[in-house]
């Protein structure tokens, strides 16, 4: 977006009039059950530089904001322990935190100070779908609040000067108070799911798909409850998104490697950190490990100074670690553009390894990479003598290592390569057909 930073600027500044005004206004409302036809409210206020008798007077120009749903977002913001004071101090009191944003969807990405919120810059069918997914999302969250689906907690729009900028506010998945030694966005596919060059350079690069089986062959490890819990939570959050006919979503990965921070001189989970407190005290079901719990044990077992909210794992070499991810990206459907990027890229590429995919296989394809190659259980003892486990690497990234991966990287782009190849030889004939249809539907369309 050529004016993403003007725009994010904008919308900052005007977001922290527009928020403090309508949460101040909701508190007067009186708490009552969400009826139909509150998802589909949408309230508007203009606030002129001069003030008014509603708005205070500021030093920007005239603006108008809009907050969709508002009563519907406040049942959200209750069913997870958020009280209207915390939830406007965290938006408007402190300054918020650009994040980089490895996607390409143009998207940018605010942290609050105390950790517990996501500011993101939506587009305006990303908004439309969230605001046509709200019945059904209610009812999800009323029957499993444990869930590792975004959790959404505000919708608003700025409008100034032709411009208009729409926002959500939703949990935060990684924790700033815990360093994460490996960062991921895996969706279960591997065309083009390789972090690029420039990424890779970051002091925290996005790892992709490709990049986990190079950096963790064997998988992540965790006990047989754990990896039960774990498993039926994303299989029951996937039957959700097939219904609502979601794809293209990921699965946001954190790895902590408690060994490591001890030998660079942290205390466990909280290396690399800033010293404050975890994630996850004030609003509820926010963790990693509180979001897969099934059977309602106490959470105060579950969040502690030992995990941060994390959940503990191992790699197969006995390396303990904390685990953080959530499901992120949620708001593209499988309508007509979707299908048409995946029918075009099913018959140049391999159509199972493309991301875009219908959303019943996408589901299946997502769920078996997790269950398979990402997440295991029961690990077996390595062979090796209990002084590999205390001959550990000092970094995480060795000369070694970094060979390994760029030869194993290139074993499976030549193999790719050579699958795409023979994907090509076997379907370019079908490339002329694929035309006519393109053709035939853009006229039914422009008839339309």
């Amino acid at each position: 977006c050529r004016n993403s930073l003007t725009n994010g600027m904008f919308s900052l500044l005007f977001s922290h009039l527009g928020i403090g005004y309508t949460v101040g206004n909701l508190t007067s409302k009186p708490d009552r059950d969400v009826l139909m036809q509150d998802f589909y409210v949408v309230e508007s206020v203009f606030l002129p530089s001069e003030g008014s008798n509603l708005t205070p007077a500021h030093h920007y120009p005239d603006f108008r904001f809009k907050t969709y749903a508002p009563l519907a977002f406040r049942y959200f913001r209750d069913l997870f322990g958020i009280k209207p004071d915390d939830y406007l101090y965290s938006l408007v009191n402190e300054p918020l935190i650009e994040l980089t944003n490895p996607g390409a969807s143009g998207s940018l990405f605010y942290l609050t100070s105390d950790d517990e919120f996501i500011i993101k810059t939506v587009q305006h069918k990303e908004a439309k779908f969230l605001q046509r997914l709200l019945p059904g999302y209610y009812m999800n969250l009323n029957q499993n609040p444990r869930t590792l689906l975004p959790k959404f907690y505000g919708l608003y729009c700025i409008q100034s000067g032709g411009i208009n900028i729409r926002l959500v506010v939703m949990n935060n998945v990684l924790p700033r108070s815990v360093k994460m030694h490996y960062k991921y966005d895996l969706k279960g596919s591997t065309y083009k799911r390789r972090a690029s060059r420039k990424e890779r350079e970051k002091s925290c690069p996005t790892y992709k798909d490709l990049d986990f089986q190079d950096m963790h062959e064997e998988g992540l490890y965790f006990d047989t409850e754990t990896y039960n819990n774990l498993m039926k939570t994303l299989q029951r959050d996937c039957r959700v998104l097939e219904s609502f006919k979601i794809m293209d979503y990921s699965l946001l990965l954190g790895v902590h490697v408690l060994d490591q921070s001890q030998r660079d001189g942290g205390e466990p989970g909280q290396a690399g950190g800033d010293g404050r407190r975890p994630v996850g005290q004030r609003v509820l079901y926010s963790t990693a490990m509180e979001s897969i719990q099934g059977d309602g044990k106490a959470a105060e077992a579950l969040t502690t100074d030992d995990t941060m909210g994390g959940i503990p794992a191992k790699t197969h070499k006995e390396e303990k670690l904390l685990i953080f991810l959530g499901i992120i990206d949620i708001l593209q459907s499988y309508r007509f553009i979707k299908k048409l990027e995946h029918s075009w890229k099913a018959l140049v590429y391999d159509g199972d390894s493309v991301s875009v995919h219908r959303p019943g296989f996408y589901a299946s394809r997502f769920l078996k990479f997790m269950s398979t190659r990402v997440f295991r259980k029961n690990q077996r003892k390595c062979a090796g003598s209990a002084s590999s486990h205390t001959h550990t690497h000092t970094h995480t990234h060795t000369r070694f290592e970094e060979a390994h991966m760029q030869k194993k990287s290139k074993q499976r782009d030549g193999a790719a390569m050579g699958s795409r190849k023979s994907c090509l030889d076997k379907k370019s004939h079908s490339v002329g057909v694929f035309y006519c249809v393109l053709l035939g539907t853009c006229v039914s369309l422009l008839h339309y």
